[in-house]
């Protein structure tokens, strides 16, 4: 027979691993007497683990949720993973960073040597975005607050503050938004809701950072489905300017006199294909033809335009407005008649 705290983990790690246990079973996969099942699941509910029993023929147990946090049991992988997670968690935008060092520095003290030496040669950094203003950060407890209306599909109001506003618009209070929210999702760093908007009755991202929800919540609803069924492709063509699922706008195709291996680097939501050693094939979109032109034009080679006809007119009218630019002297306006 195991000794009694390795029966202890054992049995835990079990009662972890489905809803509903026979007591039978569980002596059988402990080789142990039912009767010592019972002595050990006494043992963890004085340690604070909530483990309810269940009665019939195949009477058992079960582990559910609990008033505190007792001891917790992961498995290798599990504990690792845990430690990738709370060191990443700086990157995502939830403003739990400092949280989550407390908590890595928490898991780590009562690690194994085996597993800390595993995770401190990871050596995970989570990289954000450099330059510019500081990325606000969503509060946790909205994000508590806009998960448990998806999660009980009930309307939910709440003051919406806008990205820019007029200065005399400065000291208005912000909107009021009904939705039916319907997804949280994260893009860039930032976290999003995804909602039916009630009151113009579209579908709308809006930015979590910018959310005060207001109390109590609305009625139930029954949920709808996303455009495209699927929440990580309607919120990409989102933000690639499109009103439903695909892709940009304006999507174009060149040829760059530069290797793909220089390019491809700098495409994110683009294709680039090798057309030869010194040349590489560009299929890009853009929320405009003059920006997407002006995008391609950033790798200063030689482009030739494939299509559609739409670029080549962008290409046409920058290349004016360019040539206009340094045709003119400083203080100069068209028709001066400056030479």
């Amino acid at each position: 027979m195991p000794k009694t705290s390795a029966r202890l983990l054992a049995l835990l790690s079990l009662l972890q691993a489905r809803r509903d246990w026979p007591g039978q079973l569980l002596a059988e996969r402990l080789e142990v007497s039912p009767r010592t099942v019972r002595r050990d699941v006494d043992r963890l509910r004085e340690l604070g683990y909530p483990i309810a029993a269940f009665k019939g023929p195949d009477g058992g147990y079960r582990l559910d949720a609990g008033a505190r946090l007792p001891p917790l049991l992961f498995d290798d992988d599990q504990a690792v993973a845990l430690a990738v997670a709370l060191r990443t968690a700086t990157a995502t935008g939830a403003g739990i960073g400092e949280a989550a060092a407390r908590a890595l520095t928490t898991v780590r003290q009562v690690m194994p040597a085996r597993l800390r030496h595993r995770v401190d040669a990871l050596n995970v950094t989570a990289v954000e975005r450099t330059g510019g203003p500081p990325r606000p950060q969503a509060d946790p407890r909205v994000l508590l607050a806009l998960s448990d209306a998806v999660r009980a599909r009930e309307v939910l109001r709440f003051d919406h503050s806008p990205a820019y506003a007029p200065a005399a618009a400065a000291d208005a209070p912000p909107a009021v938004r009904r939705v039916e929210p319907h997804r949280l999702v994260t893009w860039g760093g930032r976290w999003y809701l995804v909602a039916w908007d009630l009151d113009r009755e579209d579908w709308r991202t809006f930015r979590a950072d910018r959310i005060t929800p207001r109390t109590p919540t609305g009625p139930r609803f029954t949920a709808r489905e996303v455009p495209g069924g699927d929440v990580a492709t309607f919120v990409a063509a989102r933000f690639q300017g499109s009103g439903g699922p695909g892709a940009w706008p304006c999507r174009g195709e060149v040829i760059l006199d530069a290797p793909a291996s220089a390019v491809a680097g700098h495409i994110r939501d683009g294709i680039v294909e090798e057309h030869d050693p010194d040349r590489c094939r560009v299929v890009l979109g853009a929320w405009s033809w003059p920006g997407l032109a002006a995008g391609l034009g950033r790798f200063d080679v030689d482009i030739e335009v494939v299509g559609p006809d739409e670029l080549r007119a962008a290409f046409a009218g920058l290349a004016r407005r360019f040539a206009d630019a340094s045709g003119r002297g400083h203080g100069d306006s068209p028709g001066s008649g400056a030479p």
